[in-house]
């Protein structure tokens, strides 16, 4: 993370579509102007030169054609670029250029202008070299010892050493192991070459050892006898850096500290003259150049360094002492001074973007305004507050979680689906059992409210619905656009859907990037789905529906019905399935009763919601608000568990079916692996039948396999009627009990947790467990179970049960439960605290105690508990009770358990209500282990309470008196004698679990 950003003191943009790379620009004074300031040269692949010699802008004219003297387009790319002393006989400074072919030395000058334009700059060929190899890059100085001017060495793709002195071609070697070429460095103070080889080590070579080295007339193999006189070229040191480097420089602005430098992709390590390691620096990023720089502590030295997450850093050896934020990654950075300032950082990025910048911070000269002195109006100061109070208000009153949309969306969906079916349909299957498969269209219409580039459109259908394409990629809308796709939904099975509700899916991304999904809904009419029929008197199931209005025509009700019905007084109306089933709606002449009856008790559910619903809309029409539906008759719960065993019993079928058919493919697989080896024996063998085998087991597998598909389908459809029959289960609560929306959603949500199911996880150990957190929560028996419950974490793995019996049960006690008053609520859990709070609150919704299988929340007595507050708490009382234990032997520990949870001090009761709540934990791990046969015993044990009670209440009354007796001379007495009181207590326990 930058510190601060690098601040723009001048920049330029250097062309178009031109590339540069880390040779492509160096810093010096070019033009032998002797004040000391440098110059800026820039060179690029398409062969443009560039002279720049920035300041800072005074006036509002000029700018980066002000501060550029030069720009000459030559006919090579310009691989390198170069300013020493390069000329024989001449101490000025010269310019070397790099070409891949070719290196020249040009010489530049300036000329005072006669005008107000000033000064004219020319560049002059002093020299060139052609060369017979490929450049790759150069590097310059005193080779030998020599001073005065300078020499030059290129390295050739090829992996050459080219030496240069001044004008004239000195030698070339080339260099041992080469492969590909690197960066390449000369060092001073040992008169060498550096380069990192394809090995990637860093290999040093003597100047004097390459120039006694075999001539490089031709490159011949390191491993033949030398052909000529001459001796091999060998490194003078190496050392194993394991990475490509980048760059490697040697600085010579401090004598002091003998460094060689060299960056690499993940580290930068810095050496000694002889090959030692100084340091190496880790990098957490990919670096792209790096500059050492003078410093002004001796033995340290300055680097800056560029990465490819547009950062330059500075280090002192290893420490970071600054970090700014470039807008560009940069391919070389330089330092240089200019008349107006210096130290400026020089840098330029692969696409010709050239920066002078400095680092630190500019200073703020905003200043804050004097402000006129003015009396306050109090009068709009509190009218001003009290609106701002009412805004707090109501901010605070409507507190969301998710942030509030925008009033205006960017696409607005509307679907309309089709009055009428589709004339010819569109169903994949044409027929089932004779009847036609009809389909209906649906239009969608989207209007954008800006420019939008890509969306895409799903449609997604309850299975076994279908529609003809489920995907729609729309073209680019502008303001106010609108596009309007169709399809045709349809029936695609031999069985109903649950829902008859499809959902359309609009994901866009906003004009500002951010990617949105817009949700639409659809329902499908229920003429997609059966035909009119003649009614049937004789069903298996029925279900009756009260109303508290008079009973309405049934062909005014379903009209797209009528048309085609026999019955004529409107009565009665049946609907044919193309499943097979048929559904009958009888309307009572004389009462306000409307009976729905089927042989099939899951296909009734889309005729009993359409039932509903369309009343809701013919009253609503007709201005009744007071109309109410409600149903009296017991809950057919029994024929909802014909469906739940169906689905399980197919679970079950498809876990034998997987298997057997793991079974069949370990054995497949065995008898294949003995074939092979007889096969590859030499000498052949009798296969003893292992062909035969091995065709029968194939027959079985794939036996197996066709019969866990077939499995596979019926569970699908099977699924689906469980989910209709569960909806027309909440649906029948709901009326039975009159629930709100949001409890009917909490029961549906209860017990259809799961929109499809999967080999990991299942519709029965879902619902389960969903009904047990409601029957442990807001339906629990009383606000304690309910405190214990919400105290306990975690809970078994959730998996396929052995059978649906302890499912049946629990959603049995559901029902139960809410027919007694209890309220399906979430809010409950934040109400309960701990359990002393919560012990002086009602019930929920008035529930009365209802008892339960053994295992699922059965108040079972606590074993060790009394013992422990006899010890600690209330040795006196309990001491009169051993005195008359003999007497009383029949008398069960529970009175004396609520005794001495009555007599606890305030104090102590948080303590022991956290010990209570353990107890609790475990009372209710040994209940699950309970036999069923402790249900027959509830009612007795129920009985035998009651009187216990009572008997604890007189007594306690009774040891309330001989309290004030017993003083604090008998505590350690009475300690002992509470003692074996303990010991009498449990073994009193022990008879009663031998019974339960």
């Amino acid at each position: 993370m930058s510190l601060f950003k690098a601040r723009d003191w001048w920049s330029a943009a250097l062309g178009e579509g031109e590339e540069f790379d880390q040779g492509c620009l160096c810093v010096g004074d070019v033009d032998n102007s002797g004040t000391g300031h440098d110059k800026i040269v820039v060179g690029s692949y398409m062969g443009m030169l560039r002279l720049f010699s920035p300041h800072t802008n005074k006036s509002s004219e000029g700018g980066p054609a002000d501060a550029q003297l030069l720009e000459v387009q030559l006919q090579n790319a310009i691989i390198q670029v170069e300013v020493g002393k390069f000329v024989s006989c001449s101490e000025l400074l010269h310019l070397a250029v790099l070409h891949p072919r070719k290196l020249s030395v040009y010489s530049v000058s300036s000329t005072a202008g006669n005008v107000d334009h000033g000064d004219q700059y020319q560049m002059k060929l002093v020299y060139e070299q052609n060369l017979q190899r490929t450049a790759c890059n150069m590097t310059y100085g005193t080779f030998g010892g020599v001073t005065g001017h300078h020499s030059l060495c290129i390295q050739s793709m090829d992996g050459m050493l080219m030496f240069f002195e001044q004008d004239s071609y000195s030698f070339g070697r080339f260099l041992p192991g080469f492969l590909l070429p690197g960066p390449l460095a000369y060092n001073p103070r040992t008169d060498s070459f550096l380069t990192v080889s394809s090995a990637r080590q860093l290999e040093s070579y003597k100047y004097e050892t390459l120039a006694v080295a075999t001539d490089a007339e031709s490159r011949q193999d390191s491993d033949l006898p030398l052909k000529t006189g001459g001796k091999r070229l060998t490194p003078d040191w190496t050392f194993v850096l394991g990475e490509h480097a980048l760059d490697l420089v040697v600085p010579s602005f401090s004598h002091s500290s003998s460094s060689i430098l060299m960056l690499g992709e993940r580290n930068f390590f810095c050496f000694r003259d002889n090959g030692q390691i100084r340091f190496m620096k880790k990098l957490e990023f990919n670096p792209s150049c790096f500059l050492p720089y003078a410093s002004v502590t001796d033995g340290t030295t300055n680097l800056m360094l560029g990465n490819h997450t547009n950062m330059l850093l500075v280090y002192q050896d290893v420490t970071l002492k600054w970090a700014a934020q470039l807008s560009f990654v940069p391919v070389a950075v330089r330092v240089a001074n200019f008349p107006d300032l210096k130290g400026v950082v020089v840098s330029l990025s692969s696409d010709g973007h050239l920066l002078c910048s400095y680092m630190g911070t500019d200073p703020s000269f905003f200043s804050t305004p004097k402000v006129d002195a003015r009396e306050a109006d109090y009068e709009q100061v509190d009218t001003e507050m009290k609106k701002l109070q009412r805004f707090i208000r109501e901010a605070t009153r409507t507190q969301d979680i998710l942030p509030k949309t925008d009033t205006v969306e960017d696409l607005s969906v509307t679907a309309a689906v089709s009055s009428s079916l589709d004339k010819p349909s569109h169903a994949l299957i044409q027929d089932i059992d004779g009847l036609l498969v009809p389909s209906v269209t649906i239009k969608v219409k989207v209007k954008s409210s800006s420019v939008l580039q890509s969306s895409k459109l799903s449609i997604c259908v309850q299975p076994p619905l279908a529609v003809t394409q489920d995907q729609f990629v729309l073209e680019p809308m502008g303001v106010g656009s609108t596009k309007v796709v169709a399809f045709s939904a349809f029936l695609n099975g031999r069985y109903p859907p649950a829902d008859l509700t499809g959902d359309i899916l609009v994901s866009y991304s906003s004009p500002t990037g951010v990617p949105r999904i817009l949700q639409s809904k659809f329902n499908l009419p229920l003429a997609l789905m059966c035909v009119p029929s003649a009614p049937v008197k004789t069903t298996k199931f029925k279900i009756t529906v009260d109303t508290n209005q008079p009973p309405v025509d049934l062909s005014t009700i379903f009209q797209e019905f009528s048309a085609k019905s026999e019955d004529k007084d409107g009565n009665s109306l049946a609907f044919q399935f193309l499943s097979g089933a048929k559904v009958t709606v009888l309307a009572s002449k004389t009462s306000q009763r409307y009976r729905i009856q089927s042989d099939s008790f899951e296909d009734m559910w889309l005729v009993v919601k359409e039932l509903v619903h369309r009343f809701d809309q013919h009253f609503s029409k007709l201005g009744i608000k007071d109309f109410k539906k409600s149903f009296s008759g017991p809950l057919p719960l029994q024929e909802y568990f014909l469906s739940v065993d169906h689905h399980f019993q197919l679970r079950v079928s498809a876990q034998q079916y997987q298997d057997l058919l793991s079974e069949r493919a370990v054995q497949f697989r065995a008898i294949q692996r003995r074939l092979l080896t007889r096969f590859k024996d030499k000498t052949p063998a009798p296969l003893q039948n292992l062909d035969t085998l091995l065709d029968a087991t194939y027959t079985q597998v794939m036996a197996l396999a066709e019969a866990a598909e077939d499995n596979r389908t019926l569970l699908e459809e099977a699924f689906v009627r469980l989910r209709s029959a569960t909806h027309l289960l909440v649906l029948l609560i709901s009326l039975w009990q009159g629930l709100t929306p949001d409890q009917t959603a909490i029961l549906e949500a209860t017990l259809l947790p799961l929109l499809q199911d999967t080999p990991q996880l299942g519709w029965e150990e879902s619902c389960d467990a969903a009904v047990s957190h409601l029957l442990r929560s807001c339906l629990s028996r009383s606000p304690k179970d309910q405190a214990t419950s919400l105290a306990q974490t975690g809970g078994p793995v959730l998996g396929l049960p052995q059978d649906t019996a302890r499912l049946k049960k629990h959603i049995t006690l559901l029902c139960d439960r809410i027919g007694k008053g209890g309220r399906l609520t979430l809010a409950s859990e934040a109400n309960v605290q701990v359990p002393a709070q919560v012990q002086n609150l009602a019930a929920p919704g008035g529930v009365e105690p209802i008892a339960e299988a053994a295992g699922e929340g059965e108040e079972m007595e606590l074993p060790q508990e009394p013992t422990k507050f006899i010890k600690k708490k209330q040795p006196s009382k309990k001491s009169k009770k051993d005195k008359d234990s003999k007497e009383k032997k029949d008398v069960s520990r529970e009175p004396s358990e609520a005794s001495v949870k009555e007599e606890r001090g305030g104090a102590e009761e948080p303590v022991k209500e956290a010990k209570k709540e353990k107890k609790e934990s475990s009372k209710e791990k040994k209940e699950s282990k309970k036999d069923s046969t402790k249900e027959a015993k509830e009612p007795k044990e129920e009985a035998k309470k009651e009187s216990k009670k009572e008997s604890s209440s007189s007594k306690e009354k009774k040891e309330k008196k001989e309290k004030d007796k017993d003083k604090e001379g008998k505590e350690s007495g009475d300690k002992k004698v509470s003692r074996k009181s303990s010991v009498k207590v449990k073994e009193k326990k022990e008879p009663e679990a031998a019974e339960g």
